[in-house]
């Protein structure tokens, strides 16, 4: 990877990077329009908000940071909950988030694709080199039971 890209590397905060995406769905001004009906996008933001508050919770729960931007961090690996089927549902609910934007806007789904891009060489790449490192072998078998995403 680019050195410059390495500086990126768990320094934008992922909250951010969704907003961003966002602003680049709310513009231009419904310009590729497609005629959609709104329901999906009502179930995609219940969806984004549930994987939101479940995740956190779950972290709470178990006392550890919710701090992207220091994975070095985690005192603990929470593997429970919605971790048992995602390691990344705080990601995941960003995802549906963006996803229910870009469909009630009636946008193609381009931002939702980049946050995705961004998300996987940016941010839970370097958080899974931190997991490993703090974690071990612990961390290395829950990845090979739980998918990154889904």
């Amino acid at each position: 990877m680019r050195a410059g890209l390495r500086y990126l590397e768990c320094r934008v905060p992922p909250p951010l990077v969704a907003l961003l995406c966002a602003a680049l769905l709310c513009w231009p001004p419904a310009a590729w329009a497609m005629a959609l009906p709104s329901w999906p996008a009502w179930l995609l933001l219940a969806a984004g908000l549930s994987l939101e508050g479940h995740a956190v919770l779950a972290f709470r729960r178990r006392r550890t940071t919710i701090n992207p931007l220091t994975p070095a961090r985690s005192s603990a690996l929470v593997c429970d909950g919605l971790y048992r089927y995602s390691r990344n549902p705080m990601y995941l609910g960003m995802l549906c988030l963006l996803l229910a934007l870009a469909w009630w806007r009636q946008q193609w789904p381009l931002a939702p694709l980049l946050f995705v891009l961004w998300m996987n060489v940016l941010q839970i790449a370097p958080e899974e080199r931190a997991l490993r490192a703090r974690f071990g072998a612990a961390y290395d078998d829950y990845c090979r039971r739980v998918r990154r995403w889904c």
